[in-house]
């Protein structure tokens, strides 16, 4: 069973966080400061950065805290909905209680925890394999303090007991579930962990892979103060993608998914950015708008287009950027000279002020000179593509991404 018709993310932010005692009388836990912003303000905007449409809270203690700061508003394209459940419920109960909200699949995330990897990744696990959960696995030095998780190929075998020490693969918090197992879920208090999980291993439906990639859980007072060292000064390179000659054939003025075709191994390429950590980006010149052959919602709906065809491969874009103008143009308001048409530098530069990225290891891919010359302005590396195999050229100009 595959993701359909947009991706929900459902957080679950409702505990009551007692091992943090005093810090969370008054607060949830996801809503702890981490630098000037909250655990959960990074977390969904690390989330909604994948491409979800929809993100739902399930809220319990001091629910209003989390309902005044994000209901029904919007991360990074992503509508954000609170639900609160009526007494505490559990992982399971707070699930079975929002029924009526889930889709046929959702992603599923613990609001206390964070894990950097390409979540879409997770939708290539368990290729053949009647599924109805699958979860993000962690490696960790000591499994003592989480519980450790064995596999049989991408098959879960077990569910160890916290207090087995020495390396191995936990549970870290992230999963990809059917509806159908909430639907099986009696209502009232229930636990995913204790009595959902279990059932499915001995079906053989649960499925999980590990993954590397910056892991936190801020449970305990020692790792929310090691997140609030860590997590605010956390930068991670980005490549800049021109799109007409690079991602895509160039056929003049392409604005319409029936004329658009990928460059050989372009998704592939993306997919290697993201899942080695990085941000992608796509900064492209439309002069075609200010010539009036097609409007600014072309554009943006070729780019929802484009975001689908790379999310069926388990890749993405995080930010597209366009400028709309041509100082030639026909259409008056934006027949003017720009700071965002390349080979100026204001689309690059918009991106580096939104994101953390690390400017010294990041790259722009182009096929201009224009392109170059914006790179430069920020001084971002720029790389020429002259075409070809997109994803071939990656592994050779882009150090660090051969076996990514």
């Amino acid at each position: 069973m595959s993701v359909t018709n947009g991706r929900q993310a459902v957080v679950l932010v409702g505990g009551l966080g007692t091992r943090l005692g005093a810090l969370t009388a008054e607060l949830p836990k996801p809503m702890l400061s981490i630098g000037e912003r909250t655990f959960l303000a990074r977390l969904l905007d690390d989330i909604a950065r994948h491409g979800f449409d929809e993100i739902l809270l399930l809220c319990g203690h001091k629910s209003e805290v989390i309902f005044e700061a994000f209901h029904e508003r919007t991360v990074v394209g992503a509508r954000v909905r609170c639900l609160v459940e009526p007494t505490p419920l559990g992982t399971g109960g707070a699930l079975r209680f929002a029924l009526g909200d889930l889709r046929e699949v959702f992603y599923l995330f613990n609001g206390d925890s964070c894990f950097d990897f390409n979540l879409l990744d997770l939708e290539n696990v368990g290729a053949g394999v009647p599924w109805k959960a699958k979860v993000a696995l962690r490696g960790v030095d000591d499994t003592g303090r989480y519980g450790r998780v064995s596999l049989q190929d991408e098959i879960v075998a077990s569910f160890a007991e916290k207090g087995v020490t020495g390396p191995g693969l936990i549970n870290a918090g992230i999963y990809l579930v059917q509806r159908a197992v909430v639907e099986e879920m009696p209502e009232g208090k229930c636990s995913l962990e204790a009595d959902v999980f279990p059932r499915l291993v001995h079906e053989g439906t649960l499925v999980a892979r590990g993954y590397d990639g910056y892991f936190i859980d801020i449970g305990i007072p020692a790792d929310l103060e090691r997140a609030r060292a860590e997590i605010p000064g956390r930068r991670r390179p980005a490549v800049f993608f021109d799109r007409d000659g690079v991602l895509n054939e160039d056929a003049g003025y392409t604005h319409k998914p029936e004329s658009f075709r990928w460059v050989v191994g372009a998704r592939e390429a993306v997919k290697r950015f993201n899942d080695a950590g990085w941000l992608v980006f796509v900064v492209t010149n439309q002069a075609g708008i200010a010539r009036g052959f097609y409007g600014e919602e072309a554009v943006s709906g070729l780019h929802r287009f484009m975001q689908t065809e790379l999310a069926s491969g388990g890749a993405h874009v995080d930010e597209f950027r366009f400028c709309p103008h041509h100082p030639e143009g026909s259409v008056p308001a934006l027949a003017v000279s720009c700071g965002c048409r390349k080979p100026e530098p204001g689309m690059l530069a918009a991106l580096l002020a939104r994101w953390p990225v690390d400017v010294a290891r990041s790259v722009l891919i182009g096929d201009k000179e224009s392109d170059i010359a914006a790179a430069r302005a920020v001084a971002v590396r720029g790389v020429l593509f002259s075409g070809g195999d997109l994803d071939a050229f990656v592994r050779v100009h882009v150090g660090g991404l051969a076996s990514a």
